[in-house]
């Protein structure tokens, strides 16, 4: 098809970023051995979530209010989180070998495990990668990113339009990695065009990750962890979050958040000298860095536009039209890669989709929906949380807290929602607070993990950059010093004030 010689599908960036002239990262290291203070942390850290573990499953064994059903999940549950936190396991067969303990010790049907295979976001995801398969093949995102980079004028006003069109492709690009991906070259164009200015280069490289991170909260698609959330919500209290209602509620959370984080990189990683100097971008310089062609859009390019408008359109509009947002993304995964109008081959798409990550999404949703049926996530609310259920506000000041800082115990994005929000919905219910409103606050906190370079794919693939200055691990504690508390409180003045005037109530 038209453009599709000139990159690589999106498909390939689950795990490494396409392929670029310039070669944007460095070879995998062969893990060099760790030094003795992170060998130590480690220790510490692995000694302080097996004695917790213990400790809950020695609780529950003597509990006469867990029926025998739920102490066997909650066995099964502390050992794939002991595993996801103190081994290097793929993730992946961790949910699996859970998924399929849970079968094995009959508190989890083998219907309700395949089942969770057929769910809507399964397929609602893979529609959204052949979706983002197509529209990358067109080369479309990059020139929309060379376009709005050209407009700034001041370092200021180029941070803030980079953050626009990140917090942007979050609509049509599913999963983080993906994002960071197709915005590597961009970032490097800009980081050649700029070497003079080697401050601005170092804020730009961690501003990159930082809102990608941020704004995944704006949809459903944003992270494989919000779709865990939402199954995990329709599989406890019948009631999920729509792809619409999510832009509602998460789009105005991600612009904040994104352009706050936009400032507190500048005030940190930037002189007053280099926020007020004044520069301009040559277009035919950076494209010609980023390999990207000029001139007006073709015509696959203006296809997508206009599929893309349509499914947006349709995803936002389920309750005046009905069609469910998976059926919405499967169509237009089909125009997408059709013979003649399309822009993508539908088996290289298909065969691009991580469908690890899916299996991953299935089984964790089996296991919080066994962790729910059999009573053992309500036992371990009430045990483990009763201190916190003191006032409304001191439960959801917990539960954003935890969620913030669950990173540095389970450094899985995807893993985290499957442990916290089997918690958080029956501990919502005791406190009398909306589940729905308390599991959205806890995954929007929990898109916080900026502190080590291993917290989140974005993060690490900036930080292995060779041709570009970026930055250390005191430059990511250093950012989430200050970033991290502003998030958080930010997370609880949406959850209080404006969250519930968008049809969201706290309680």
């Amino acid at each position: 098809m038209e453009g599709e010689a000139r990159t690589r599908p999106v498909v390939d960036y689950a795990t490494t970023p396409p392929h670029r002239r310039w070669s944007p990262t460095r070879p995998l290291p062969t893990q060099p051995l760790p030094s003795a203070s992170r060998h130590r942390r480690r220790i510490v850290r692995s000694v302080a979530v097996a004695v917790f573990l213990l400790l809950a499953v020695l609780l529950a064994a003597h509990s006469p209010g867990l029926s025998p059903a739920g102490y066997r999940t909650l066995l099964v549950f502390a050992a794939a989180v002991g595993a996801w936190t103190l081994t290097r396991l793929d993730d992946t067969f961790i949910a699996l070998a859970a998924a399929v303990a849970l079968v094995l010790a009959g508190a989890l049907t083998p219907d309700r495990l395949f089942a969770a295979l057929g769910e809507q976001t399964i397929w609602l995801l893979v529609a959204a990668f052949v979706l983002a398969a197509g529209v990358t093949a067109t080369g479309l995102p990059a020139r929309v990113a060379v376009r709005l980079v050209v407009r700034a004028r001041t370092t200021r006003q180029l941070a803030h339009l980079v953050t626009a069109g990140l917090v942007a492709s979050a609509l049509v690009i599913p999963a983080t990695s993906g994002r960071a991906a197709l915005a590597l070259p961009v970032f490097l164009a800009l980081a050649k065009v700029l070497r003079e200015r080697r401050a601005i280069v170092h804020a730009l490289a961690v501003l990159f990750p930082t809102v990608i991170l941020l704004s995944a909260i704006a949809t459903l698609i944003g992270a494989g962890a919000h779709l865990i959330t939402t199954q995990v919500l329709i599989a406890t209290t019948g009631e999920g979050i729509s792809f619409g209602r999510w832009l509602l509620l998460g789009l105005p959370f991600a612009l904040v958040s994104s352009h706050l984080a936009a400032e507190v990189v500048l005030g940190l990683f930037t002189s007053k000298d280099d926020r007020r100097l004044r520069f301009h971008v040559e277009p035919t310089e950076i494209a010609e860095q980023a390999g990207i062609p000029r001139g007006p859009l073709q015509q696959p390019e203006r296809r997508v536009c206009w599929l893309l408008a349509a499914v947006v359109l349709l995803w936002c509009t389920e309750s005046l039209h009905g069609l469910p947002p998976a059926l919405v993304a499967l169509a237009g995964a089909l125009v997408v890669a059709s013979p003649r109008v399309g822009t993508v081959n539908l088996g290289k798409a298909l065969a691009g989709v991580p469908w690890s990550l899916l299996l991953f999404m299935a089984s964790t949703a089996a296991l919080a929906s066994a962790l729910t049926s059999s009573g053992a996530a309500g036992w371990l609310a009430d045990r483990m949380l009763a201190p916190a259920t003191g006032t409304k506000t001191l439960v959801l000041a917990g539960v954003v807290l935890v969620s913030a800082a669950a990173h540095l115990v389970i450094q899985s994005r995807s893993a985290r929602s499957p442990v916290l929000v089997p918690l958080v919905i029956p501990l919502a219910v005791g406190a009398g607070l909306n589940p729905v409103a308390l599991a959205f606050a806890s995954t929007a906190a929990a898109g916080f993990c900026h502190t080590l370079p291993a917290s989140a794919k974005p993060v690490a693939m900036f930080a292995r950059l060779e041709d570009a200055p970026t930055y250390g691990r005191a430059d990511l504690l250093r950012l989430s010093a200050v970033l991290g508390p502003l998030v958080a409180l930010l997370v609880l003045l949406f959850a209080v004030t404006v969250w519930p005037l968008l049809g969201l109530p706290l309680a």
